[in-house]
């Protein structure tokens, strides 16, 4: 959570109030600069081999090792999840970042191409200048996850962290300096103003992570220029229990995706349909399985949900429980009222589509439960949405043959949405435009460039 004045943004530890530290707000007079200054410093970089690339982004490892504490630490005292998913998000970036280098070896690489007749080279060349808008629910791991693969490709970026966590985003910044050539990477702090400027500014790509309302936007004012834009935007993920599910399994994965960082990810479960016959079994091992959990703040060490990242969100939660009660949801277990920015998970069933908690994006630990007739019935319901990031399904024999009937960019069957390593991260419907992540998302961040010749 963050407070502005004038010339400074600072940052307020979401579970005690207390500041962490402050930075200065760009002046949006001076983005323009900041953007002609990465493509100055972007025709340099470009000229570079990409072995020469790969090697100076792979000094950011050990620049990453040797803050790690600090960052992981960060990311709790600024955003507020527990301290173990601090550390485990910052040492997750870290220790697969090396894999990813060599991923975008891969992806990049000049392609041959014959048919006998003409031979061609398929290169994927840098577009100029990246700005990437970043998200505050995951700070470390979603800049490590759109700025390195945009410098690997050749590019530039001008980086702008949420203003929600602007020191983690200054310390993610901070390291990328230290061993990079001056200019290939800025930063600009602040909050709408800066977007908007960095977005109308004189740009070739946006990277956005964040709200489907915003990434809205953001096509919108890049459309004028037919600039590249990649979007990563929100979700109102389904899972799916049929009747022969293992319903520890499933009770257990919904309790920890429904509610793990405080229900604050893009791919939390929001909804679940539950086969009829089972429903009575698996809405009291999800209500246990919610009741046990402990909330607090994320340094405690026992604290499995810390607050939510400001109190804003907390009240837009809130406010979207107490229209769902008023529309006839029942409260199995939760909605019970807690100071600060702290917010008890719950658990809803009675629920019908006609409700708006089964459509609006909620980004709060809050699980609701609909029971099925059916598996059709089930897929029907769950497709009901512009949105379509990820997606669960739980049983046996026919998950496979569900999972394929549904519209998200990516589906689980007895686990999480995320894929192979390789893979991309990628949404379906308004959840995504353009994706990242694995071969084909490192190529988002490129130029096509084909270049023919009469094969001798």
């Amino acid at each position: 959570m963050t407070t502005t004045m004038t010339s400074e943004l600072t940052s307020v530890n979401p579970a005690s109030g207390e500041p962490v530290g402050h930075v200065t707000i760009t002046p949006v007079d001076e983005i323009p600069a900041i953007l002609q200054r990465a493509h100055d410093a972007q025709s340099s970089w470009a000229a570079m081999s990409m072995e020469q690339r790969i090697k100076t982004l792979t000094a950011l490892i050990p620049a990453f090792e040797a803050r790690a504490k600090e960052l992981g630490h960060l990311v709790t005292n600024e955003m507020g999840k527990p301290l173990a998913e601090g550390m485990g998000e910052v040492e997750y970036g870290i220790n697969g970042l090396a894999g990813e280098l060599e991923e975008l070896t891969e992806a990049l690489a000049p392609e041959n191409m014959s048919d006998g007749t003409t031979c061609s080279t398929l290169y994927r060349d840098p577009l100029g200048v990246a700005v990437a808008i970043t998200p505050w629910n995951f700070p470390f791991l979603m800049p490590l996850q759109v700025v390195i693969p945009a410098l690997a490709a050749g590019n530039t970026v001008v980086m702008k962290p949420s203003e929600e966590v602007p020191l983690i985003g200054q310390a993610f910044a901070e390291v990328c300096m230290s061993v990079l050539p001056q200019d290939v990477l800025q930063i600009v702090h602040g909050a709408d103003d800066q977007g908007k400027a960095l977005v109308r500014g004189d740009c070739n790509l946006i990277a956005f992570v964040g709200s489907r309302a915003a990434g809205q936007d953001i096509l919108s004012a890049a459309g004028s220029g037919l600039k590249r834009v990649v979007l990563e935007l929100g979700g109102k993920d389904p899972m799916i229990v049929l009747n022969d599910a293992d319903l520890n399994k499933a009770a257990a994965f919904a309790v920890r995706n429904s509610f793990r960082n405080c229900g604050q990810v893009c791919v939390s479960t929001e909804r679940i349909y539950v086969e009829d016959g089972i429903a009575d079994e698996f809405e009291a091992k999800v209500a246990e399985g919610c009741r046990n959990l402990i909330v607090g703040a994320g340094t405690d060490d026992e604290v499995q949900i810390g607050p939510m990242v400001s109190s804003a969100q907390k009240q837009m939660v809130l406010d979207q429980l107490e229209q769902a009660k008023h529309e006839g949801a029942t409260v199995v277990c939760g909605d019970e009222p807690m100071e600060g920015n702290f917010v008890r998970p719950t658990v809803l069933t009675g629920l019908s589509h006609d409700m708006a908690i089964m459509h609006d994006e909620t980004f709060g630990p809050i699980a609701c439960i609909m029971r099925v007739s059916d598996a059709q019935q089930a897929v029907s319901l769950a497709n009901d949405t512009p949105y379509g990031l990820g997606a669960a399904v739980f049983g046996g024999d026919r998950a496979a043959q569900v999972a394929r009937q549904l519209t998200a960019g990516m589906i689980g069957i007895n686990q999480g949405c995320g894929g192979a390593q390789g893979t991309p991260w990628v949404g379906a419907g308004q959840s995504g435009y353009g994706y990242h992540s694995g071969r084909d998302g490192h190529r988002q961040f490129t130029q096509v460039r084909v270049v023919s010749h009469p094969c001798t």
